[in-house]
């Protein structure tokens, strides 16, 4: 609904309601409608959001020093905003973990032959989550983790043609057994859902660790 209404806004069918978007004009009005569409959004998702601490009875228990840590592999695919999958791709990972604090290295390679990298640092704070930083994230993420789930929510920066292009991702991780992360990442501009993506993230324990020095 609130998709329709935008694309309602800004493909008027006379230049004048897009220069002069005033109280007599059809721009004022489908952004007030658009602001009231948000805020019943908003409060619908305020209604049933699902908190961290709803899991933490819940087994196996994530850890992430024990689950983030020696070779992983990750393997998923990126939906735009009406579901549909666009990309693919796979991300071979490092994890290691000195003092307290994570590196993740993370390389990936798109089915269109496109190659990216991320390499977050994950700090420790007083709650018992982490704060989490990334060369292409705005600011601090933040993670935190309870039972068998770890909730990660932060500011991604995306680099498009007509510029950057800054997103919310809301990252959904849940260990369902000892090797194995089910990851769903919502993302969301002005509370509006513009793509989703779904991947797993297996532990590779089998392999030799890249965190040990001779």
């Amino acid at each position: 609904m609130t998709l329709g209404v935008f694309s309602l806004c800004f493909k008027p069918s006379s230049p004048r309601w897009f220069f002069f978007p005033g109280p007599s004009g059809r721009g004022f009005l489908c952004l007030r409608v658009l602001g009231v569409c948000l805020l019943l959004l908003g409060a619908l998702a305020g209604c049933s959001s699902v908190a961290v601490d709803d899991y933490a009875d819940k087994a196996p228990q994530f850890s992430p020093t024990d689950f983030f840590s020696g070779q992983l592999t990750a393997h998923g695919v990126v939906k735009d905003f009406r579901g549909r999958a666009i990309r693919h791709f796979n991300a071979d990972i490092k994890a290691c973990w000195e003092g307290g604090v994570g590196t993740l290295d993370e390389q990936f390679v798109f089915d269109d032959g496109e190659r990216q990298t991320r390499i977050w640092t994950l700090t420790p704070n007083p709650d018992g989550g982490y704060v989490a930083t990334a060369g292409d994230v705005v600011g601090e993420g933040n993670a935190a983790w309870r039972g068998n789930v770890m909730f990660l929510d932060y500011l991604l920066q995306l680099e498009l043609d007509s510029g950057p292009f800054v997103v919310r991702i809301d990252d959904r991780m849940y260990r369902v057994s000892d090797d194995v992360v089910i990851n769903e990442s919502k993302m969301k501009k002005w509370g509006v859902s513009v793509g989703e993506i779904l991947l797993t993230i297996v532990r590779h324990p089998e392999l030799p660790d890249p965190c040990e020095t001779s």
